[in-house]
Protein backbone atom coordinates (compact mmCIF):
# COMPACT_ATOMS: atom_id res chain seq x y z
CA UNK A 1 0.00 0.00 0.00
CA UNK A 2 1.27 3.66 -0.72
CA UNK A 3 2.09 6.22 1.59
CA UNK A 4 -1.18 7.56 0.46
CA UNK A 5 -3.12 5.53 1.51
CA UNK A 6 -4.88 5.21 5.20
CA UNK A 7 -6.11 2.00 6.75
CA UNK A 8 -9.15 2.84 8.89
CA UNK A 9 -9.64 -0.25 12.03
CA UNK A 10 -13.04 -0.13 12.73
CA UNK A 11 -14.15 -1.71 16.01
CA UNK A 12 -17.80 -1.98 17.80
CA UNK A 13 -16.72 0.32 20.57
CA UNK A 14 -17.06 -0.67 24.77
CA UNK A 15 -16.60 0.81 27.73
CA UNK A 16 -14.60 -1.68 29.42
CA UNK A 17 -11.02 -0.39 29.19
CA UNK A 18 -9.11 -3.62 28.78
CA UNK A 19 -11.56 -4.16 25.39
CA UNK A 20 -10.51 -0.35 24.47
CA UNK A 21 -6.56 -1.60 25.21
CA UNK A 22 -7.10 -4.20 22.40
CA UNK A 23 -8.03 -1.89 20.03
CA UNK A 24 -5.50 0.34 20.39
CA UNK A 25 -3.04 -2.48 20.62
CA UNK A 26 -4.31 -4.20 17.01
CA UNK A 27 -3.41 -0.73 15.53
CA UNK A 28 -0.17 -0.39 17.19
CA UNK A 29 0.23 -4.16 15.73
CA UNK A 30 -0.41 -3.08 12.35
CA UNK A 31 1.45 0.27 12.02
CA UNK A 32 4.65 -1.80 13.06
CA UNK A 33 3.94 -4.33 9.96
CA UNK A 34 2.66 -0.96 7.87
CA UNK A 35 5.33 1.58 8.87
CA UNK A 36 4.44 3.88 5.76
CA UNK A 37 0.60 3.50 5.94
CA UNK A 38 -1.21 5.62 8.11
CA UNK A 39 -3.57 3.72 10.47
CA UNK A 40 -6.85 5.01 12.40
CA UNK A 41 -8.86 3.70 14.79
CA UNK A 42 -13.33 4.69 14.94
CA UNK A 43 -16.00 2.87 16.25
CA UNK A 44 -19.90 2.49 15.08
CA UNK A 45 -21.11 2.41 18.94
CA UNK A 46 -20.03 3.59 22.33
CA UNK A 47 -16.78 5.03 21.69
CA UNK A 48 -15.42 8.19 19.33
CA UNK A 49 -14.67 8.93 16.95
CA UNK A 50 -16.88 7.36 14.93
CA UNK A 51 -16.29 5.43 11.51
CA UNK A 52 -18.15 8.35 9.03
CA UNK A 53 -16.02 11.22 10.73
CA UNK A 54 -12.84 9.22 10.91
CA UNK A 55 -13.15 8.30 6.84
CA UNK A 56 -14.51 12.15 5.77
CA UNK A 57 -11.71 13.73 7.73
CA UNK A 58 -8.78 11.19 6.06
CA UNK A 59 -10.93 12.03 2.51
CA UNK A 60 -10.65 15.43 2.75
CA UNK A 61 -7.20 15.42 3.56
CA UNK A 62 -6.05 13.64 0.54
CA UNK A 63 -6.03 9.77 1.66
CA UNK A 64 -7.08 6.63 -0.24
CA UNK A 65 -8.89 5.05 2.47
CA UNK A 66 -9.67 1.61 3.45
CA UNK A 67 -11.88 0.52 6.35
CA UNK A 68 -10.96 -2.99 7.77
CA UNK A 69 -13.87 -3.88 10.57
CA UNK A 70 -12.74 -5.14 13.61
CA UNK A 71 -15.05 -7.39 13.97
CA UNK A 72 -15.43 -11.16 13.30
CA UNK A 73 -18.48 -11.80 11.33
CA UNK A 74 -20.63 -9.80 8.57
CA UNK A 75 -23.95 -8.07 10.22
CA UNK A 76 -25.36 -5.02 10.01
CA UNK A 77 -22.51 -2.86 11.51
CA UNK A 78 -20.42 -4.32 7.99
CA UNK A 79 -23.21 -4.26 6.18
CA UNK A 80 -25.10 -0.91 7.01
CA UNK A 81 -22.89 1.75 9.53
CA UNK A 82 -19.38 1.25 7.80
CA UNK A 83 -20.66 0.49 4.38
CA UNK A 84 -22.73 4.34 5.02
CA UNK A 85 -19.33 5.90 5.89
CA UNK A 86 -17.96 4.96 2.58
CA UNK A 87 -20.79 5.38 0.23
CA UNK A 88 -19.97 9.21 0.05
CA UNK A 89 -16.42 8.91 -1.08
CA UNK A 90 -16.54 6.40 -4.59
CA UNK A 91 -12.73 5.81 -5.62
CA UNK A 92 -11.27 7.09 -2.38
CA UNK A 93 -13.21 5.02 0.26
CA UNK A 94 -13.69 1.71 0.70
CA UNK A 95 -14.47 -1.50 3.44
CA UNK A 96 -13.09 -4.92 3.60
CA UNK A 97 -15.19 -7.66 4.50
CA UNK A 98 -15.24 -8.57 8.51
CA UNK A 99 -12.26 -10.71 9.46
CA UNK A 100 -13.84 -13.78 9.95
CA UNK A 101 -14.98 -16.52 8.69
CA UNK A 102 -11.44 -17.98 8.30
CA UNK A 103 -10.06 -21.41 9.53
CA UNK A 104 -6.87 -19.25 11.45
CA UNK A 105 -9.72 -17.86 13.65
CA UNK A 106 -11.17 -21.28 14.36
CA UNK A 107 -7.44 -22.60 15.14
CA UNK A 108 -6.78 -19.68 17.58
CA UNK A 109 -10.28 -20.74 19.53
CA UNK A 110 -8.59 -24.39 19.84
CA UNK A 111 -5.44 -22.60 21.18
CA UNK A 112 -7.43 -20.81 23.83
CA UNK A 113 -9.42 -23.97 24.71
CA UNK A 114 -5.89 -25.61 25.40
CA UNK A 115 -4.46 -22.45 27.38
CA UNK A 116 -7.79 -22.17 29.37
CA UNK A 117 -6.95 -26.33 30.27
CA UNK A 118 -10.54 -27.64 29.13
CA UNK A 119 -10.62 -30.94 29.08
CA UNK A 120 -10.30 -32.53 25.24
CA UNK A 121 -13.68 -34.41 25.71
CA UNK A 122 -15.43 -31.30 27.39
CA UNK A 123 -18.38 -30.05 25.70
CA UNK A 124 -17.65 -27.05 23.97
CA UNK A 125 -19.95 -23.70 23.25
CA UNK A 126 -18.55 -21.49 20.53
CA UNK A 127 -19.82 -18.13 21.68
CA UNK A 128 -20.19 -14.95 19.44
CA UNK A 129 -21.90 -11.27 20.27
CA UNK A 130 -24.71 -12.56 17.95
CA UNK A 131 -26.46 -10.83 15.15
CA UNK A 132 -29.81 -10.65 13.81
CA UNK A 133 -28.36 -11.72 10.39
CA UNK A 134 -28.71 -14.76 9.12
CA UNK A 135 -25.06 -14.53 7.15
CA UNK A 136 -23.78 -13.02 10.16
CA UNK A 137 -24.62 -16.67 12.13
CA UNK A 138 -23.62 -18.60 9.10
CA UNK A 139 -19.95 -16.87 9.26
CA UNK A 140 -19.61 -17.76 12.94
CA UNK A 141 -21.11 -21.50 12.33
CA UNK A 142 -18.24 -21.86 9.82
CA UNK A 143 -15.28 -21.02 12.28
CA UNK A 144 -17.78 -23.78 14.59
CA UNK A 145 -17.14 -26.31 12.41
CA UNK A 146 -13.64 -25.73 12.36
CA UNK A 147 -13.45 -26.17 16.17
CA UNK A 148 -15.30 -29.29 15.65
CA UNK A 149 -12.90 -30.52 13.54
CA UNK A 150 -10.21 -30.01 15.80
CA UNK A 151 -11.80 -31.06 19.43
CA UNK A 152 -12.77 -34.42 20.87
CA UNK A 153 -15.88 -33.66 22.37
CA UNK A 154 -19.48 -31.93 21.27
CA UNK A 155 -19.02 -28.17 19.90
CA UNK A 156 -21.97 -26.01 19.41
CA UNK A 157 -22.64 -22.45 18.76
CA UNK A 158 -24.05 -19.77 21.33
CA UNK A 159 -25.07 -16.51 20.84
CA UNK A 160 -24.68 -13.28 23.29
CA UNK A 161 -28.10 -11.34 22.01
CA UNK A 162 -29.95 -11.29 18.41
CA UNK A 163 -29.41 -14.94 17.44
CA UNK A 164 -30.17 -18.08 18.84
CA UNK A 165 -29.61 -20.37 20.83
CA UNK A 166 -28.24 -17.97 23.63
CA UNK A 167 -24.77 -19.15 25.58
CA UNK A 168 -26.71 -20.29 29.04
CA UNK A 169 -28.92 -22.43 26.98
CA UNK A 170 -26.07 -23.70 24.74
CA UNK A 171 -24.34 -24.79 28.04
CA UNK A 172 -27.64 -26.25 29.41
CA UNK A 173 -27.90 -28.42 26.31
CA UNK A 174 -24.71 -29.64 26.37
CA UNK A 175 -25.11 -30.63 30.36
CA UNK A 176 -28.08 -32.46 29.53
CA UNK A 177 -26.31 -34.79 26.84
CA UNK A 178 -24.22 -35.46 29.00
CA UNK A 179 -21.24 -33.47 29.26
CA UNK A 180 -19.37 -33.48 32.39
CA UNK A 181 -17.47 -30.31 31.16
CA UNK A 182 -18.26 -27.53 29.28
CA UNK A 183 -16.21 -24.84 28.22
CA UNK A 184 -16.78 -21.54 26.89
CA UNK A 185 -14.63 -20.16 23.30
CA UNK A 186 -15.01 -16.54 23.50
CA UNK A 187 -15.27 -15.82 19.90
CA UNK A 188 -14.85 -12.52 20.87
CA UNK A 189 -11.79 -9.64 20.29
CA UNK A 190 -12.04 -8.42 23.75
CA UNK A 191 -12.75 -7.67 26.89
CA UNK A 192 -16.38 -5.97 27.13
CA UNK A 193 -20.16 -6.51 27.85
CA UNK A 194 -20.73 -9.82 26.33
CA UNK A 195 -17.41 -11.67 27.52
CA UNK A 196 -17.91 -10.91 31.39
CA UNK A 197 -21.59 -11.97 30.51
CA UNK A 198 -19.81 -15.37 29.61
CA UNK A 199 -18.85 -15.19 33.32
CA UNK A 200 -22.37 -16.44 34.60
CA UNK A 201 -23.60 -18.50 31.65
CA UNK A 202 -23.25 -22.05 33.94
CA UNK A 203 -20.06 -23.03 31.94
CA UNK A 204 -16.52 -24.34 34.32
CA UNK A 205 -14.77 -22.32 31.79
CA UNK A 206 -14.37 -19.23 29.65
CA UNK A 207 -11.70 -18.58 27.64
CA UNK A 208 -9.55 -15.11 27.04
CA UNK A 209 -11.05 -13.45 24.04
CA UNK A 210 -8.90 -13.11 20.92
CA UNK A 211 -7.25 -10.47 21.66
CA UNK A 212 -4.51 -8.52 19.62
CA UNK A 213 -3.13 -12.11 19.01
CA UNK A 214 -0.77 -12.22 15.80
CA UNK A 215 -3.29 -14.18 13.57
CA UNK A 216 -5.71 -11.59 14.11
CA UNK A 217 -3.17 -9.03 13.24
CA UNK A 218 -2.61 -11.36 10.21
CA UNK A 219 -6.47 -11.21 9.68
CA UNK A 220 -6.35 -7.21 9.29
CA UNK A 221 -3.58 -7.28 7.00
CA UNK A 222 -5.11 -9.77 4.57
CA UNK A 223 -8.36 -7.85 4.64
CA UNK A 224 -6.39 -4.77 4.41
CA UNK A 225 -4.50 -6.21 1.28
CA UNK A 226 -8.33 -6.89 -0.53
CA UNK A 227 -9.55 -4.19 -0.57
CA UNK A 228 -13.07 -4.60 -1.23
CA UNK A 229 -15.35 -7.08 0.79
CA UNK A 230 -15.06 -10.73 -0.45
Amino acid sequence: MADTTALVLCAHGTADPRGQQTVLDLADAVRQQRPTTTVAVAYVDVQEPSVDEVVESLVTQGFSVIVVPLLLSGGYHVQVDIARAVAPHPGRASATAALGPHPDLGELLLTRLREAGAAPDAGVVVAAAGSSRPDASRDVEEVTDVVRQGWAGPVVTGYGSAAAPDVPTAVAQLREQGAREVAIAAYLLGQGHFHTRLEAAGADLVTAPLGADPVVVRRILDRAETPHPA
